[in-house]
């Protein structure tokens, strides 16, 4: 072995171990609602040395990378056997995303990738790109993956190499290492983002989905859907209702699409989405909350205005900037929540708060009155009621 790549080896190395061990620190929660930490949790440096490097001197003499990795972004999530597990969506320097697993002894850091990516039956040759996978541990006992499987559009006119059709992938395991993948969702309309509730409805399953008129607008589409499938094994939607809608001027008037699967609560099923706005920057994806009534998922008793997080400070920065999704989280036995983001495309974070927490945002926070003057009538009315608690409150 030549010195020099026994050198560039060692730093290499160096630095990936040290990323891998950092502590990651709360950030006070300025707002007491939700918990942001000091350190992103995954990033294109976490990919294992293996997936990158060629560690033969002999056929790679200078040490180079030869498999770039560009981003670490949109992982699913899951407490698997005591074990917090991220199903992380990987994006080669090439464009092209796949999934990989990786694990933390608790939640918040020591992130590492499992050695292997995930490898999925590979059903469909005109499939391109796989990406933004949700996992749902779902009643009947499988856990489920639902994902963006996109191809270039054979219809697009000559020339056009950007047109894509967007349709769900569904896979299923028991372990995270053996997949079965079922038959693409069977929609009317292009579907990104469609998540499996965790529980059968009416003896049927049901998903929460985003039908789009094509591959980016959501056109005459106004929303988040709900509909109800006979057999995963086929699932085909045959009617489908919007039960969140796309409204002007709002976080939400260009695009809005499920997070994860929603938590149960006591007070009801607690939802977390992202909406989308125009702006002169681009599009700007924001997090929100709502929730749903136990005994009707699809009646929704609750949704506070605006986001619960928009992108700060470095988060604003990357691949496609001012942007935070969101397709998993993770509740624990005693109520604290890890949520799970991406920021820019890029990195991935966590925040933490509590079921609890969480629920009375949503059920006392006022909802958006849609107009200016509604919002200054609800800061009035907190101002009125505040009044006879402020004498003495900052003494």
């Amino acid at each position: 072995m030549n010195n020099y790549f026994k050198q560039r080896m060692q730093q290499v190395s160096a630095q990936y171990n040290s990323l891998i061990e950092q502590i990651n620190h709360p950030i006070e929660a300025e707002n007491g609602v939700i918990t942001r930490y000091e350190h992103p949790i995954l990033t294109n440096k976490h990919a294992p040395i293996m997936w990158r490097y060629d560690l033969n001197p002999a056929t790679n003499p200078f040490c180079l990378e030869r498999i770039g990795i560009n981003a670490a972004m949109n992982a699913g999530a899951i407490k698997w056997n005591g074990r917090y597990l991220l199903m992380v969506r990987v994006e080669a320097v090439d464009r092209k995303s796949f999934f990989a697993v990786a694990e933390s002894p608790n939640g918040i850091d020591h992130f590492q990738f499992w050695d292997t990516p995930v490898v999925l039956p590979d059903t469909c040759p005109e499939e391109t790109n796989v990406y933004d996978m949700r996992l749902t541990a779902h009643e009947d006992g499988w856990i489920y993956g639902t994902f963006c499987s996109e191809r270039a559009d054979p219809n697009a006119p000559a020339g056009d190499l950007s047109s894509a059709i967007a349709k769900t992938g569904i896979v299923r395991t028991h372990d995270f290492i053996t997949w079965e993948r079922l038959p693409d969702l069977d929609s009317p309309t292009q579907q990104r983002n469609v998540v499996l509730h965790p529980e059968f409805v009416e003896g049927k399953y049901a998903l929460y989905t985003r039908p789009q008129d094509d591959f980016i607008n959501a056109g005459g589409c106004n929303g988040i859907g709900w509909a109800l499938i006979e057999a995963i094994e086929h699932a085909v939607i045959k009617e489908e209702q919007i039960i969140e809608r796309r409204i002007y001027h709002t976080i939400k008037e260009v695009k809005n699409g499920e997070g994860p699967h929603p938590i149960k609560t006591d007070r009801g099923w607690l939802h977390l989405a992202h909406g989308v706005r125009g702006c002169a920057a681009g599009l700007r994806y924001v997090l929100y909350l709502y929730m749903t009534a136990l005994e009707d998922p699809t009646h929704i008793i609750a949704e506070p205005a605006g986001y619960l997080l928009a992108p700060e400070d470095e988060e604003r920065i990357g691949d496609v900037s001012n942007v935070l999704f969101s397709n998993g989280w993770i509740v624990e036995a005693d109520g604290k929540i890890l949520l799970y983001y991406a920021s820019s495309d890029t990195r991935m974070h966590v925040a933490t708060s509590t079921v609890a927490i969480l629920v009375d945002y949503c059920m006392h926070t006022p909802a958006d009155g849609l107009r200016s003057a509604a919002t200054v009538s609800s800061i009035m009315d907190l101002i009125q009621q505040n009044k006879a608690f402020t004498e003495g409150l900052y003494e």
